[in-house]
């Protein structure tokens, strides 16, 4: 299997807070990577390390074979942050507008969209079955909704690789549900390799293909159908923690 996202000795802190050390693991071409973790594990942190928008203070990540510090085909690389969705819901951009947005640099100088440009909003959002959404409001759309409608945006691109951080946070459970089916979608279907932190661990371990656990300044990674739920639980908060079951 090809790597496509390699840390090698990696150590992170924040001032004199160390939250990674000596962190070492791969992310293969085709792989759904949940990340999971306890509050404040450094999830988040991890990921902004993988795109290149925190500096480590040790180590070395390495982006399709390339050393980040070189990498240039960002292009290839899709990113959701947790922040997609905070904007004011009165904001008067359209759905093609939002996704419009990532083509801006093939736009030519006058900055129209072209009917190639058309034709490939509507491609997007078809894979993403909000074909009938193109010029709605984007405040007027459901957390959900709007979710796949910031995936669009992301496919726009062709991304070989998408990073995802809690795009699940306040988004109702028939959401969810499709929101897994289409990740499986861009997954099996179009080999894209999906990277996504979640706090929900017993339902991201159902649909990922491997896990990385974060915690106790370490990641470790797991098949996900090997993986022992409720033992990395009590190896994280303790031997007398219960788990509970609350699958949807």
């Amino acid at each position: 299997m090809n790597t496509v996202v390699e840390a090698k000795n990696l150590s992170f802190q924040y001032d004199t807070v160390p939250l990674l050390k000596d962190v070492n693991f791969r992310i293969y071409e085709g792989d759904f990577m949940g990340i999971v973790g306890p509050n404040g594990s450094a999830k988040s942190t991890l990921v902004k390390l993988l795109l290149g928008i925190l500096k480590p203070q040790q180590g070395t990540i390495f982006l399709m074979g390339q050393p980040i510090e070189v990498f240039q085909q960002w292009n290839e690389i899709g990113y959701i942050s947790q922040r997609v969705r905070s904007f004011n819901a009165s904001f008067p951009a359209t759905v093609e507008e939002i996704i419009a947005a990532n083509l801006y640099h093939e736009m030519g100088f006058l900055k129209f969209l072209r009917k190639k440009h058309h034709e490939e909003i509507e491609r997007v959002l078809e894979v993403v079955d909000m074909g009938d959404y193109k010029k709605r409001l984007i405040g007027t759309l459901s957390g959900g909704q709007q979710q796949r409608i910031f995936i669009a945006r992301t496919l726009i691109s062709n991304p070989k690789i998408i990073f995802m951080d809690e795009p699940l946070v306040g988004v109702d459970v028939a959401s969810q549900e499709k929101f897994y089916t289409l990740m499986e979608k861009l997954n099996k279907q179009l080999g894209i390799t999906l990277i996504m932190v979640s706090h929900d661990l017993g339902v991201i371990t159902e649909h990922t293909s491997r896990v990385a656990c974060v915690g106790n300044q370490q990641v470790f990674v797991h098949s996900s159908k090997t993986f022992n739920e409720e033992q990395y639980i009590k190896s994280v908060y303790g031997e007398k923690t219960k788990l509970l079951l609350h699958r949807h």
